[in-house]
């Protein structure tokens, strides 16, 4: 059988193209040697499944590695503390039943459980079943978000926080040896889960787990083993150290993305493996409406408002806020995958998830605000090059016709988010943007536009002064001369209410040629 790269279902290596994960694996190894409880929580197709997966497939030798879900449970398990402790011990018998270990001794014990109907009868019992044991017992828990609203799930995690800070007392096998949760919310801190509708909880019963700081993105050599394995059965003379790296660079190594961009390429792009294909990948899967990760991203844009402002104050605006654990908004934007940490600051996970916002945000300005550009998109693009002189040009004429008796704080809050608005449908298919992190503040921003193998260099500003206004040609000038390119492009949205309209115009700074526009 082909193997291929895989987005949906638990890699399989024998199935599956997938990135070696096996040196990352001995940071879990070393948790579950001293006996730790953990919760592996990460953003949605992050690598939570295959981690279990290793486990239960590479040390069932030393355990009996137990795993069990509650995606699927009946209803009828979540109405009373009976029919919980019963629908426990039924998937515990079932788990063992497929163990390759003969524990049939195992299976019929925990079958015979399920009348104990009380949590105190279930505590019990672990800590007699789990001295019988020939090994020491890990038990996974998979999807336990779905699980998180309800008190029947949050009292069995305290009843096993209650054996493990008892076992001290009674010696290491009176209860499970290691408890794994895996799900995209902490359950160390459940206030996270908010919803309109429910009950903030502040209470943890699960505060006897040890950190998970495991690195799960995949790193351009990680990247570049994958694509080895593809290479030594295609032979497509792709550069792989190139490709990886710009994999990465859109990526930033989140797992799901990195497997979905190199399956259009290898399944939709007639395996094209090169800059532009990596590029097309990239706006195939912008485009589709069965990706998941899109789809959750605009839910959650959608259901949670400060998290809207949030991302659009850092995407949009160039805000920059501090990397800070106390502060509940910032790690639901964690939580979800949306931000990292980069020197202290907060800023977009990857290129791909800016360029996702970017297009919320954009496209429900237009929904919501009468924006239209009657210019035909030919205007702006000759023989394949993008006259980003006219794009500027008409913007300016754009905002002065439309926009000029708009108050500063609409200029301030909406300027740059309008310039994304008119660009965006004509870099459209072809064209990808991003923003510098290094430039993100109030007053600047640098957009870098790359169209048909060329990067345009824009930088957004607010005026402030005459001082600045200089002080800008210098910066994007250095920046120029960083990115090897000769002209760049200068917007600055002016707030002075007794302005006069200046048509935009080429200068000249430390030897770069700078279109500026005052707006």
């Amino acid at each position: 059988m082909a193997k291929e790269f895989n987005t949906t279902v638990t890699c399989n290596a024998e199935r599956h193209y997938m990135v070696d994960i096996s040196s990352k694996m001995k940071y879990v190894d070393d948790l579950i040697e001293r006996a730790k409880y953990f919760t592996i929580n990460r953003a949605r197709q992050f690598g939570k499944s295959t981690v279990l997966k290793y486990i239960y497939e590479n040390l069932s030798d030393r355990y009996y590695v137990v795993p069990i879900s509650f995606e699927t449970t009946s209803s009828y398990a979540w109405e009373s503390e009976e029919g919980f402790v019963d629908n426990v011990c039924q998937k515990i018998a079932k788990a063992f039943s497929t163990i390759k270990t003969n524990v049939p001794e195992y299976q019929k014990l925990w079958t015979e459980a399920r009348s104990l109907k009380k949590f105190d009868n279930l505590s019990n019992f672990i800590t007699e079943f789990c001295p019988r044991t020939d090994k020491p017992v890990i038990l996974t828990i998979d999807e336990m978000d779905k699980s998180l609203d309800n008190q029947l799930f949050l009292n069995f995690l305290g009843m096993l926080r209650n054996s493990y800070l008892n076992r001290e007392e009674m010696g290491m096998n009176s209860t499970f040896h290691s408890v794994i949760l895996a799900g995209v919310y902490d359950v160390k801190n459940l206030k996270l889960k908010i919803r309109p509708d429910a009950e903030k909880k502040y209470n943890s019963p699960w505060n006897v787990a040890a950190d998970f700081n495991l690195d799960m993105t995949f790193h351009p050599h990680e990247i570049a083993q994958m694509l080895s394995d593809y290479e030594a059965d295609y032979h497509t003379g792709m550069d792989i150290k190139a490709i990886s790296e710009e994999i990465y660079r859109y990526t930033f190594g989140y797992p799901v993305l990195v497997s979905a961009l190199c399956k259009i390429i290898d399944e939709q792009l007639d395996k094209d493996w090169t800059l532009d294909g990596i590029l097309k990948s990239v706006k195939t899967l912008m485009k589709s409406t069965e990706f998941t990760l899109t789809d959750d991203l605009s839910k959650n844009l959608n259901n949670y408002p400060e998290l809207h402002k949030y991302l659009f104050d850092i995407s949009v605006n160039g805000a920059q806020y501090s990397f800070s654990p106390l502060d509940p908004v910032m790690k639901m934007a964690h939580m979800f995958g949306y931000i990292k940490e980069k020197d202290g600051q907060v800023v977009i996970h990857n290129l791909f998830f800016e360029e996702a916002m970017h297009l919320y945000f954009t496209e429900e300005y237009k929904r919501k605000n009468s924006f239209m550009d009657t210019m035909s998109r030919s205007v702006y693009i000759q023989n394949g090059t993008l006259n980003m002189e006219n794009i500027i040009r008409r913007f300016s004429d754009l905002m002065h016709e439309e926009y000029r008796d708009r108050d500063q704080k609409f200029i301030e809050q909406q300027g740059r988010l309008l310039f994304l608005c008119y660009l965006k449908p004509i870099i459209n298919g072809t064209g990808f943007y991003y923003v510098e992190p290094q430039t993100r503040e109030n007053a600047r921003m640098d957009l870098v536009v790359t169209y048909n193998h060329k990067e345009y260099i824009i930088e957004l500003k607010i005026w402030h002064g005459t001082k600045y206004e200089t002080d800008g040609k210098v910066q994007l000038a250095e920046y120029l001369d960083a990115k090897n390119i000769s002209e760049g492009y200068l917007v600055t949205f002016s707030f002075l209410k007794n302005k006069t309209y200046c048509e935009p115009e080429w200068k000249v700074q430390d030897g770069k040629r700078i279109f500026e526009a005052v707006i």
